[in-house]
């Protein structure tokens, strides 16, 4: 064996390592976890529920927002731009349907109007519902959240079981059983890759992180007002992830759930997969910390590579046990995704797109390249330009 085959073969058994020892790192993070016990009574809770466009299972996501098991009392407040908004009659019509069967519910609309320069969308939603929130807690749920009747309950039982908490929120996994390719990459990506990480890291740091994943979140008022309020995140891109360091910074704990949340979404075409990749890659770059977060998909994704362009020099030099390796090396970065996607969603990759989750690393570097190029993202209609640390421009 050549010397250079030499250091290839190291370089890729090194990586085998890596790639097999982060997936059972991962595979313990995701057992299930003891819930927090209940508090002996619920305090009141303001919801605020961002919403632009149609999601998936729209009327579902609305029905089960009225359906929490919360024992305490709720207020819910659907914040969006206009009446304009696609899904402002069906919000109205789930309204009116719960206050015929509960007509102690307090659920209303808020029409927030355009947002401000420096300032997502989202971000500008949380602010209005907030101004008008009653309550010292305060949940902010994604449209894409499909709540269960416990999921509320255990997230606001944590944070009161621990006094230095600021807020709590879950890993969500996305259940339902992907249809298409676009859905593969989307599941794999929650499942497999994001989730999975964030676990593992929280149980590294004592069931915390350093930033909050905002699809569904719970922070007491008192602690928003100490790191300035959400205004403090105009600029930022991913103003959940953002609003998490600064509570950090402010000697608050993010504390993780140990229920974990449902996201729904099926039907992505690939052109639309892509697309979220996009946006999620962009709010990686400026949202996650280097060393527990992003190094290890870094390396996740150098192994994928490394694998792929050895498993092609060492074919064209005939070297066949080094190509054999090489390219298991690729191949085990899919499979390690697929199966934690299985562990978390319940349900398997079917067969003729089980490759699909190569497509996160084929595409990484490209994505990468357009994201440094053209500093753009699409986000629920919306076009925001990123300056060179992919935050608003």
């Amino acid at each position: 064996m050549m010397r250079h085959e030499f250091v290839l073969l190291i370089l890729v058994l090194l990586l085998l390592a890596w790639v097999w020892g982060f997936y059972l790192w991962q595979r313990r993070a995701i057992r299930p976890q003891p819930e927090p016990a209940p508090p002996p009574s619920f305090p009141p809770i303001s919801i605020v529920r961002p919403i632009k466009g149609l999601d998936t299972g729209i009327q579902q996501n609305l029905s089960a927002a009225f359906h929490t098991g919360y024992a305490g009392d709720r207020e819910i407040l659907f914040v969006m731009d206009d009446d304009q908004d696609p899904s402002y009659p069906w919000v109205k019509q789930a309204i009116a349907e719960a206050h015929r069967t509960h007509p102690s519910i307090k659920a209303r609309i808020i029409l927030s109007g355009q947002p401000p320069a420096q300032r997502t969308g989202k971000l500008n939603a949380m602010i209005a519902g907030l101004r008008e929130a009653h309550h010292s807690l305060v949940a902010f749920i994604d449209s894409d959240i499909r709540e269960d009747e416990n999921d509320l309950r255990v997230m606001v039982a944590a944070l009161l079981a621990d006094d230095e908490a600021g807020a709590v929120f879950p890993t969500v996994i996305s259940r339902e059983p992907p249809t298409t390719l676009g859905d593969v990459g989307y599941a794999v990506m929650v499942n497999g890759l994001y989730e999975p990480a964030a676990l593992a890291t929280a149980q590294v740091l004592d069931g915390e992180l350093p930033f909050i994943m905002g699809h569904m979140m719970v922070l007491r008022r008192e602690a928003i007002t100490a790191i300035g309020g959400l205004e403090s995140a105009e600029g930022q891109l991913v103003d959940d992830m953002f609003l998490g360091k600064r509570l950090k910074e402010f000697g608050y704990r993010n504390k993780l759930s140990p229920k974990p949340a449902t996201i729904i979404q099926q039907g992505t075409t690939t052109a639309e997969f892509i697309q979220i990749l996009i946006r999620w890659i962009a709010f990686s770059m400026s949202g996650l910390p280097l060393l527990t977060c992003k190094l290890p998909h870094w390396l996740t994704g150098v192994s994928f590579w490394l694998g792929l362009i050895v498993t092609c020099l060492a074919a064209y030099n005939a070297n066949l046990p080094l190509a054999l390796l090489a390219g298991f090396l690729s191949l085990s970065v899919g499979i390690t995704i697929n199966d934690l996607h299985y562990r978390m969603a319940g349900n398997r990759i079917p067969l003729k797109y089980a490759w699909g989750s190569l497509i996160i690393w084929l595409a990484s570097p490209a994505i990468y390249l357009q994201i440094w190029i053209k500093r753009e993202v699409n986000w629920r209609g919306r076009r925001y330009r990123l300056d060179t640390a992919a935050r608003l421009g």
